[in-house]
Parts: structure tokens; sequence; C-alpha cells
């Protein structure tokens, strides 16, 4: 295979530039996966690079596996040596291995956003202030941007001495003390930690900048100061550095990226060579230029003059409705028109967003009409609160230090350990100077030998039980595989029989089910090994890793969300001042130029058409208003654009109200068909027999039992079943 046959010019002289410091500013659709994938495999096949020697950072596990993908059908496999995967996993993989340099436990555990609030209310509380007057989250925030920023506790107070950023700073303190006594890193502490890991130590930075000769960095727009940071200590040596972005597409400052770092990339690197990459492959040639427009008004940029191949196609269509119930109908309708005249299916189709809180109405529009969706960012699987307790019983197998995890478990099932008995079991560890976990094991050696004790004999008795049941689970981790050691926890704690006693006991069984499903990737590595795998890869995941690209329902998603995807036919509702642009981004101007980049990544996500949707009055988050039209849509020229007002008024949406009834009373006619023990027939699972049938919500739901495939359930209004 030819490396660089079927790349276009620019795309090949990206590949080709190998050495020195390389800045590839990348269009929407511009192809950049494509040269980032075909610059390893040019370093590999053609210049004789050892793949061990290159290291590729992305942003999501998603585009790493894409771009793993990719790189074994152009070297065919040859790339397992090859570094690759998101700046937190292989941040965390390094901590693991040379972590111990500044005091770090290789079994640490890394800590969600919902452990960092549980530590932070326990953080709180342990110095006297109360979780209901200082916001948890709000704290987080600040100790989080100072993370990214480099800044130590001991440091924060010379940033600033507001009364909020004292408490910030105590607060930040503590947190991070219970943090190293957890042996836990937050995401930021991933970062932060390694690069004081080669800070503090220039023989092993030099180790590692042998080791990676060549290093290329995706979305380099998004990194923040840490990231930039650790990127450039890894190629202080041989310079062999690659970044590619697009500044237009910068919308993540909350999250501390700094657009400055690929702004002043050649501040940094003078002798930078810089490719552009302007031709799109993604979408038509009228929805490219009204993106350009779009985007053009910012000054804070570096201009591209983006281009296409691609058919003109069909104007951006700008619609106005009367409420944003209307305008939720709007899409609805027309999602089912194009789907009735053959040109898309619900999975071609995505509504976008600016805030979580407009999903609401949609959501109610798609229920309504019986149209199958999918909601990015609602209850995420691994947040499912039994999937977070099984992989809190097996970080403390990992980790018995890690305080969240225990205070989670120790009474799920229920032991009769109350939250006094919990508290008290703080206290008394913090008189002792040890982790709780340590404390259990005190207890354990004390309560026969007459030392006065905090607790009751009974409660006593039961959290020394605890401590030896984990005890146990530890020992056996050292010899049973990852799925062994699964079913061990599940059943000895007697988590599934509590699961087995509980309403909707039985999914929450099949999502343990499905926990297990996963840990069967592991369970040929080695017991501790597969382990700690396991647990790293549950940690990292994220939103836009779980999104099935190939589900047939429409998505619904914020904009940030979005970022990364494309989709033939996109709806953006909310086209308003003060939703998109945010109207705490009005008076900004940086904040305001980046929610018109938020704009522009929402436009650039569709390959065929794009509907610029806004309500007359909007009634959201407690308050109704009558909002003007985005600025962003002044930027677009008219002849670039088709204009439609439904301002129908009440009329309408109880017209919606009608039809939806109808479908309903449709869908119930069909459920009158189906019974128990009927044979029917699936396209995908074949033949199978009706276990049962119900009613739910606004459509009717079947369940089936498949031979060989196992139980089934499908709503009526999108399954393909038909009786034998």
């Amino acid at each position: 295979m030819d490396i660089l046959a079927d790349l276009n010019p620019a795309q090949k002289e990206a590949v080709e530039a190998i050495e020195g410091p390389v800045l590839i500013l990348a269009g929407p659709g511009s192809g950049k996966t494509r040269v980032i994938t075909h610059r390893v495999a040019y370093l590999v096949r053609v210049c004789g690079v050892n793949p061990r020697s290159i290291m590729a950072v992305t942003f999501t596990n998603k585009a790493a596996r894409e771009m793993e993908e990719r790189l074994n059908r152009l070297v065919s496999g040859s790339v397992k040596d090859l570094t690759l995967g998101t700046f937190h996993a292989i941040c965390a993989r390094t901590l693991r291995i040379e972590g111990k340099a500044i005091g770090i436990d290789s079994k640490f555990t890394i800590y969600d956003d919902d452990d960092q609030i549980s530590l932070l209310k326990k953080s709180l509380q342990e110095i006297g202030l109360d979780p209901k007057q200082y916001a948890p989250r709000a704290i987080l925030s600040a100790i989080s941007s100072a993370k990214s920023q480099m800044i130590t506790p001991d440091e924060f107070l010379k940033h600033g001495r507001s009364y909020f950023e004292e408490v910030v700073q105590r607060v930040y303190e503590h947190y991070q003390k219970l943090l190293d006594e957890s042996s836990a890193l937050d995401f930021d502490d991933l970062l932060l930690k390694t690069v004081f890991l080669f800070r503090q130590n220039p023989e092993l930075l030099e180790r590692y900048q042998n080791r990676y000769l060549h290093i290329q960095v995706d979305e380099f727009q998004d990194t923040n100061l840490v990231q930039y940071e650790l990127v450039k200590q890894l190629a202080g040596k041989y310079r062999n550095i690659c970044v590619v972005g697009d500044p237009d597409q910068s919308i993540y400052s909350w999250r501390s990226a700094d657009l400055r770092n690929i702004l002043n990339f050649e501040k940094d690197y003078p002798d930078a060579k810089v490719v552009l990459l302007e031709q799109s492959y993604r979408s038509t040639k009228l929805i490219l230029e009204a993106a350009s427009h779009v985007i053009s008004a910012n000054r804070n940029r570096k201009p591209k003059n983006l281009w296409t191949e691609n058919e003109p196609g069909m104007p951006a269509a700008v619609i106005e409705t009367y409420t944003e119930q209307e305008e939720a109908q709007y899409v609805v309708n027309e999602i089912d028109s194009l789907m009735s005249r053959g040109e898309v299916k619900p999975g071609d189709c995505a509504v976008m967003y600016r805030t979580n809180a407009q999903s609401r109405v949609l959501e109610e529009a798609f229920i309504r009409y019986g149209m199958p969706y999918k909601l990015v960012a609602g209850t995420r699987f691994y947040e499912r609160r039994e999937v977070k307790d099984i992989i809190a019983y097996l970080r403390l197998v990992q980790n018995p230090y890690d305080s969240v995890s225990l205070m989670r478990i120790i009474n799920v099932p229920q032991r009769g350990i109350g939250q006094r008995s919990l508290d008290e079991l703080t206290q008394w560890a913090r008189s002792q100077g040890v982790p709780e976990y340590k404390a259990l094991q005190l207890l354990a050696e004390s309560r026969d030998s007459g030392v006065d004790l905090p607790f009751s004999s009974r409660t006593v008795k039961v959290l020394v039980g605890f401590a030896v049941m984990i005890e146990s689970f530890i020992e056996k981790s050292r010899e049973l595989n990852l799925v062994e050691l699964f079913d061990l926890v599940v059943e000895n704690s007697g988590y599934r029989q509590y699961l087995v006693g509980l309403v909707d006991g039985e999914d929450r069984w099949e999502n343990v089910l499905e926990l297990r499903g996963v840990a069967q990737d592991y369970r040929d590595l080695k017991p501790l090994e597969g382990l700690s795998e396991f647990l790293e890869g549950m940690a990292l995941v994220s939103d836009v890793d779980d999104l099935e690209e190939k589900v047939e329902a429409v998505t619904l998603i914020t904009l940030h969300q979005a970022k990364g995807l494309e989709f033939p036919v996109v709806f953006i509702v909310g086209m308003e001042d003060g939703i998109l642009p945010h109207f705490k981004s009005i008076d900004d101007p940086a904040q305001l130029e980046e929610e018109r980049r938020l704009c522009y990544v929402g436009i650039t996500r569709a390959k065929q058409r794009v509907y610029l949707v806004r309500a007359f009055r909007r009634h959201l988050m407690g308050s109704s208003a009558v909002n003007r039209p985005s600025r962003f849509l002044q930027d677009i020229p008219s002849e670039l654009i088709s204009t439609s007002s439904v301002l129908e008024g009440e009329d309408s949406w109880a017209n919606a109200t009608s039809e939806a009834r109808d479908k309903s009373e449709e869908l119930k006619g069909r459920l009158a068909e189906f019974k128990s023990g009927d044979h029917i027939r699936h396209e995908q699972f074949g033949e199978g027999v009706v276990v049962s049938y119900q009613t739910v919500k606004n459509d009717a739901e079947v369940v089936v039992a498949f031979d060989g495939e196992g139980v089934k359930r499908f709503l009526l209004s999108f399954a393909k079943i038909e009786k034998v």
C-alpha cells in the first residue's frame, strides 16, 4: 500500500513533514484523523521508525480506538508498541510505572466526578464548613482550574485574597490531604503529577525524551496549560512535535482549555512548519459557506479559506416557531417528513442545543410521537447506582484505602451500619491518624484487648466483619482472573441477593451482567493486571465514548458534546440571543467569540442539511421571555439561507397532541395483535416467543424470548416484528 496515495497535496505535505515542530491547522471535515494516522504509518513503514518511539495523543477513547483501527489497516498490526491514547490514560499509565519516585502508590484509584464531590463534601465537613452554605461544585471547579494552571494549595492564595478564595484554599489543602490518604488521584492530578514527576526527576524525563522521538497531539486547541507543559517536556530534546487542531473549534475554556496554546505555537517554536488543511470532505458547499461567514466575525483566530468539491446542496433552513413546544414539534415533524420520503433514517439526524435544560421539551415531543431517540448525557451506564457499587467493591480490592469507595458500599447491602456509626468511624480514624480502612483493621486488633472504643459491640462485630470480607477478596484477587473475582465479589458480598429484593432488581441485575460482560475482555490478563486495567478503563470512559453511532435513533446532544461527530442532518435549536449566544457570555468579548465558535462547530457537524431553529417565546429554567434571533444568524448572507415561520400559537400544539393521541390508539390496536405464547419473527434475531406485553407511556412494549439470543424488549412504534 502506498501511504501517500489518495492524499490531497496539503495532506501529503503534512504527512511528509516529519522533522522538527509542525503545526497543522485543520478545518472541519478536512481529514485530520486521516493525516495523523498516515503520519504514523509513514514514520513506521517509510522512515523505519520503531513504533515504540512514537506517541500519539487524542482527547477521547473513541478517537483513540478509531485511530488504532485505521493504523492496523495501514501497517498490518505492527504498531502494538505505539503509545496511543488520551492525555489522562497515558499519564495514568506513566504514574503507575514511575509514580513511586514522587510517592505515588502504583495501585492508586482514579476518582471520577462523583467521587470528587463526595470527597469535597467530606473536606468541608472536616474543616468545619457547611456544604449547604459553600457550594461543593463551585469549590471543586476552582480547585480544578488551579490544578490546570499548575497552582498547588500552598501557592493558591498568591493569586488572590477574596473570602471565597480563602475558603477554596482551605478546602483545596484538606481535599488534597484526603486524596493522598486514600491513595487516589483526581483527573487533574493525573496530568499535574506527571508534570511534577518529570520536573523533579530530570534523568527520568531524559529517558522518556529518548524514547519518544516523535510526538503527535490531536485537538491541540483543547489543551490546557498542564497538557502543553507536558508536551513541551517530552519534546524538549528532539523537538519532533506535530500538533493538529483548529482555533475555530476551541469551545472548552470552561474546562480550562487555553486557546493561546495553538495561537502562540509559532512563538514557542519559531521554526515550525505550518500546514493548512482547508478542503472539507464532509459538508456541502452552502453549509460550509454559511459556517465560514459565522466564524469570520471572530478576531482571535487564524484565517483559513475552507472549500469543498462536494455538491452545492441546500441552503441552511432558518425556522422561527412560536414556543419551545412548537420548536420541538417542528423538529419531530420535519424528521418524520424526511423519513417518510425515504431521505433519512432516524440515526442520520441529530438535534443539538446549548444547554441540557433544553432537552426536556424535545424528549417530550419525541415520546409523544413515538419517535426513537438517544439522549447523550442522560444517566450514563457507568454512573448507574448498581454499576458504581460493584466498581466500588473492586476498587477497594485494588486499593483498600480508597475512602470514597469504602463509604459507598460499607452498608450496601445493608449491614446495620448507620450514618452515626460511619461518622464515629471517621472521627475515630482521624483521632488515630489513619485512613478508615486502617481503622477497621485496628478495630479487629483492639476489640478483645480492653481498649475503650466508641462503638457498641454489635457495631464493632459488623465493621470488623466487613473488613474481613474485603481482606478475603484481596487475598483471592491474587489468584483469580477478573471474571472469577467479579463473580466472587457479587455473590459473597450479598449484592446479588440484595438486588433480587428490589422492585426494579431485575433491570439492575441486567446492568451488573452487562458490566460482567465488559470484564470478560480482561479475563485473560494476569489477576492483578486485569483488575487494574479494568478499573482504569472504567474511570477514563466518557459520554461520547458510549455513543453508538449506528443506533437507529435520533441523537439529542449538546453542542459541546457534538464536537468530533458528524450527521447527514443537523437541527440546532434555541438560535436566540440569550440561548446561543448564552446570556452569560454576551458582555464578555472573549466568551462571545467562544459562543460563535460553538455555533460554527454545530453547523459544521452537518453533511447534507442544517436547520437553525428558534422560538419567539421561550420558557426555560423557571422564566418566560421573548428573545431576539441569535446575532449569529445575521452573519449568514441571505443567499445562503431559506427562511420559514411556524407561528401558529397554541392551536398547533393542540393539533400535535391530537395526532399523538391517534398514534397511541393505533399502537394499542397493534398491541392487541400479540399475546403471551405467540410465535413471532424479527429480522435480526429470528423466531421467538412472546413472554409478555404492556403499554408504556404512549407506546407499547413486547417482551420476546429468542432461541440463542436471550430475552429482548421491543417498543412497537419502531420494532419490526410480525406473527409467524
